[in-house]
């Protein structure tokens, strides 16, 4: 598509539709829901994330298109699409590094742990360098994803974990505590 002299490039006709779609499926409620409960994005559709499936099961994997979708930090839906648009083969260590220093709340560190991250080959190795990060978020989706590689049967002798999983407990988050109760309960398993 031309555009003004350019080639318009296609994966930002796919951006623009894609929220074109989730404005589509807004839910007043839910979005008013969680910007009452603190919900840091800025653009909150209020989408379920079983819509977001749906919206992005209708379009193939594409790393240009979510990072593009990526980017749009302060657009909740679109932060969510992105992990799951991006091709498993073609996600770095160093993209997995860099998007789990960009979290910005725990809804999203879950969704990118669930959909894109505990997929990765690496994923195993992954999860211990998440864990050396400085960022809260980065460090909660470390643990989320342990918790995934963990039901998914992905890592070997996980009750060598349990006396790492006691000493986080100590001084954990009560966004953190929960998950570590999950991971210390399927280590012992």
């Amino acid at each position: 598509m031309v555009f003004s002299g350019f080639l318009f490039p296609q994966f930002l006709i796919m951006l623009q539709t894609l929220k074109k779609q989730f404005f589509a499926h807004r839910n007043g409620m839910l979005a008013q829901q969680l910007k009452a409960a603190g919900d840091p994005h800025t653009i909150i559709m209020g989408c379920q994330l079983v819509d977001i499936v749906a919206i992005t099961s209708l379009y193939g994997k594409d790393s240009q298109l979510a990072q593009a979708l990526w980017n749009e930090k302060q657009h909740r839906e679109c932060r969510m699409a992105a992990t799951m648009l991006y091709p498993v083969e073609e996600f770095t260590v160093n993209n997995a590094l860099e998007w789990c220093n960009d979290l910005e709340s725990t809804e999203i560190a879950d969704v990118l742990c669930h959909r894109l991250l505990r997929h990765l080959n690496y994923a195993p190795q992954l999860w211990e360098k998440m864990l050396k990060s400085e960022q809260p978020l980065s460090h909660y989706a470390a643990w989320r994803l342990l918790l995934n590689l963990l039901l998914m049967s992905k890592i070997e002798n996980p009750t060598n974990l349990v006396s790492s999983i006691d000493k986080e407990l100590q001084s954990a988050s009560q966004s953190l505590r929960p998950i570590l109760e999950s991971i210390r309960e399927e280590c012992l398993l």
